[in-house]
């Protein structure tokens, strides 16, 4: 059976029968929790929502670990994973914690740096993101204007020198082979919320970037905003539930059905 058959809609029996084990919410972030590439009043409220009801929230996103530093300074979330599972941000501590090994950083920012002169020497149109200057783990330019083939011949150039690669609906990310989202929080959880199994985890994501939170051998509960739709034809592991409506209104949707189920008195 192809395994890309085996993304479901959110259908609410199966979805009843999920929620209420969930102890806590890893989601992505642009195209997950924005609309337009913005977040919106009504996400801030969903979000305080969620604290109140103790549902924990924690970000899962390729933004880089400058910008997601302070994300995590004002949003209502228990923390925050940067540059796809490279650096962790703990909310109550304000520390930084590295999930990938860099034993000299200045030297793996400049072989990143030189790899990424090099696909702009096939590849003369690919942008530096914006975002990239304030990075610890991984390099990034803009996936705007890029083909699925262009996108292809890229990933393959890197892993040729021994680097991976992956993209989303804002940029694509050079990134050391092992890092990843699915491992990133993993890590996280055992470190810093040992009481938390993976089962009782939703993820939530919506391009190829949140594959590894898609992946049913890390995360057996996942869920797409509908916008995912557009890559499910270009993911191994897609997600096992799909909501009706894309990008925040979509998460929101879903983030309705939890807090019925966590804050309903029983019967």
């Amino acid at each position: 059976m192809d395994h890309r058959q085996s993304s479901l809609p959110l259908a609410p029996v199966p979805l009843t029968t999920v929620l209420p084990q969930i102890r806590l919410v890893a989601t992505d972030m642009d195209g997950t929790l924005t609309h337009n590439g913005q977040f919106t009043p009504a996400l801030i409220k969903t979000l305080e929502a969620l604290a109140q009801a103790q549902i924990p929230v924690m970000i899962v996103t390729g933004r880089s670990a400058g910008w997601v530093q302070g994300l995590v300074h004002y949003l209502p979330i228990v923390g925050a994973i940067a540059e796809n599972g490279g650096v962790f941000f703990q909310k109550d501590s304000g520390e930084i914690h590295e999930l990938v090994e860099l034993p000299d950083r200045a030297h793996h920012r400049q072989h990143l740096a030189t790899l990424f002169a090099n696909l702009r020497e096939t590849h003369p149109s690919l942008k530096e993101s914006e975002d990239n200057r304030f990075r610890l783990t991984d390099w990034t330019f803009d996936v705007q204007g890029l083909s699925p083939e262009q996108i292809s011949a890229l990933a393959f150039a890197c892993q040729q020198v021994g680097w991976g690669f992956t993209y989303s609906t804002v940029q694509c990310h050079i990134r050391p082979i092992a890092q990843d989202k699915g491992p990133g929080l993993q890590q996280v959880l055992q470190r810093f919320f040992p009481d938390i199994r993976p089962h009782q985890v939703l993820t939530v994501g919506d391009s190829p970037n949140d594959e590894g939170l898609f992946d049913p051998a890390q995360f057996p509960y996942s869920v797409g905003v509908a916008n995912v739709r557009h890559y499910c034809d270009r993911l191994r592991h897609p997600p096992r539930f799909i909501t009706p409506h894309p990008e925040v209104t979509g998460f929101q949707g879903l983030m309705a059905q939890l807090l019925a189920i966590h804050t309903d008195p029983p019967a």
